[in-house]
């Protein structure tokens, strides 16, 4: 069966790991999750990931990132453009979330980005989703 939306997907088992205080999550792989989770240890919303493969299938395990106190570091994640309404932004439209505290994810023709790098590097594109 074919997955609709698999961003939301991933999106939605990162948020489900985080409300039981797991310490990793599998997901299916695929280049743009890989690409999305990247961007978030980038920004520091996850410790680390690691794509493994098992036969005919890979996975990605995201180890999740926690507070010196257990707090969660990821407070909300969200998924903007969704299969039904497709969410675009040029680069002058790009603002910062919550101040600079959150942070947007763009798919943009430079690769998968977050808002800083979208403006330093003058591009806009497809608003993914948002974090903070």
């Amino acid at each position: 069966m074919t997955m609709t939306d698999p961003i939301a997907d991933m999106l939605t088992r990162i948020r489900n790991a985080l409300q039981i205080h797991g310490a990793e999550v599998s997901i299916p792989s695929s280049k743009m999750k890989q690409r999305v989770a990247d961007a978030l240890k980038r920004e520091g919303f996850i410790e680390d990931f690691e794509v493994t493969s098992a036969d005919w299938k890979g996975e990605i395990k995201i180890t999740l990132k926690y507070g010196p106190d257990g707090e969660h570091v990821i407070r909300k994640i969200r998924r903007d453009s969704k299969p039904g309404k497709r969410v675009y932004a040029g680069v002058e439209e790009i603002d910062r979330v919550l101040n600079g505290v959150g942070v947007a994810i763009y798919s943009t023709s430079k690769g998968v980005l977050s808002d800083r790098e979208c403006r330093q590097e003058r591009v806009g594109g497809e608003r993914l989703a948002t974090v903070w």
